[in-house]
């Protein structure tokens, strides 16, 4: 869930939106990390046979899952602002699919190989079927259970949903005006939670992952894309939006306690809770977003946060694989039961994360790169302007990996 923070606007030096808005990376570390911590504990041990301390740490780690909300909304963000701005371009869809392709396609089609290939060699504890692989080599993961097929790997779900917002939103970004975009994000972002309620009334799983149960926060994201782009006055508006997310999120989080929204365990927690911490998201983003543009910049402009926030998509995509791996290891060096120590728990948390950021930080900046380099290649672009001016026998077909 890895996107660029920088943004192609012509655009005001001290403006909300610059060539590069770093603040934007802390927040994708505070998401990476909130996720990380999620599965390293309280999604895969929970409270239950813990006390004192350790109960009160690891139900800490439970609300993590909200990381995965974050980046929706700022992905909803950043990849409207891209098309946003650059969508009076006459390669505006080649150009927008050629980087997508680039940035996400290599490390994804890595990862289910190795998931066919440790699954399949005893070294995790994790079926990967090949129905499974198949349609997650199409982005159709978060559909699996309408194929009879299991969830086998839980990360790619969002992938799927941020995947079929790349399909079909730049068609809509390139079609419509400002003005109409903000009023289809406000749709969607209304329509989810409506018909997160129609699966409950039915007695169908809301809960399910579907694209069109969980693109609110996408949408969201869209909408503030539009909100800073504009007449003057980006900065009232901004903090107009951002206070009202804050509001409603605050209202609908204390107004639903009696309703069971904080674990969703009612009709209508289980609505309207995804609905309430996209708002905190969105809230999260406009406060950065005026925060790192004020004299107290420094506060969200984090080296650590910023740190993980590049190697973010490597780490979200790696780490639950890499758990497994550790897990497979340390029950058998250790011949222990982890759920009765919570020593070892520990013991595989810092070894599991600890391989996951360093082999996401190779990945990064010796794997991915060598693709991302590609998208500013003079080959990629003589490519498309060939493909514009028609069709001619002098064009090389046997173009680079990754350029077509």
């Amino acid at each position: 869930m890895q996107l660029d923070t920088r943004c192609n606007a012509e655009v005001a030096p001290h403006g909300l939106l610059r060539d590069h808005m770093p603040e934007l990376d802390s927040v994708r570390g505070v998401a990476v990390l909130l996720v990380l911590f999620f599965h390293g504990f309280g999604f895969a041990f929970g409270t239950k046979s813990l006390s004192g301390l350790p109960k009160l740490f690891v139900a800490a780690t439970l609300p993590g899952w909200i990381g995965v909300n974050l980046f929706f909304v700022l992905s909803g963000f950043l990849i409207s602002g891209i098309l946003i701005d650059s969508k009076q371009r006459p390669d505006y869809y080649q150009r927008f699919y050629y980087g997508r392709a680039l940035r996400i396609l290599p490390l994804y089609y890595t990862v289910l190989i190795l998931l066919a290939l440790l699954s399949r060699a005893g070294f995790v504890d994790r079926r990967a079927s090949w129905g499974f692989l198949a349609i997650s080599s199409v982005y159709l993961a978060n559909v699996s259970g309408l194929f009879g097929i299991s969830m086998q790997y839980g990360i790619l779900w969002t992938l799927a949903i941020e995947e079929h917002f790349y399909l079909f939103w730049p068609a809509v970004i390139r079609r419509f005006s400002r003005r109409n975009i903000s009023i289809i994000a406000t749709a969607i972002f209304l329509l989810c939670p409506a018909l997160r309620w129609l699966y409950c009334a039915l007695g169908y799983n809301a809960g399910a992952g579907y694209t069109w149960l969980y693109a609110d926060g996408l949408a969201l994201g869209a909408l503030l894309a539009c909100t800073v782009r504009g007449r003057p006055g980006e900065r009232f508006r901004m903090r107009r939006l951002t206070a009202a997310l804050v509001g409603s999120s605050l209202l609908l989080l204390i107004g639903g306690a009696p309703f069971g929204i904080f674990l969703a365990s009612h009709r209508a927690g289980l609505v309207l809770r995804t609905t309430a911490v996209n708002l905190l998201s969105g809230s999260v983003i406009g406060l950065v977003l005026l925060v790192g543009t004020s004299p107290w910049k420094r506060a969200v402009n984090n080296a650590a946060l910023r740190f993980f926030g590049q190697i973010s998509y490597g780490l979200y995509l790696l780490h639950m694989l890499i758990f497994d791996l550790t897990d497979h290891f340390v029950k058998r060096l250790f011949a222990v039961n982890l759920h009765d120590h919570f020593a070892f728990v520990v013991l595989r948390f810092v070894l599991g994360a600890g391989a996951s950021i360093g082999i996401a930080y190779l990945s990064r900046w010796h794997f991915e790169e060598i693709f991302l380099k590609l998208k500013s290649g003079t080959k990629t672009a003589s490519f498309f302007s060939a493909m514009r001016s028609g069709p001619s026998h002098q064009i090389e077909l046997s173009v680079p990996t990754g350029s077509a």
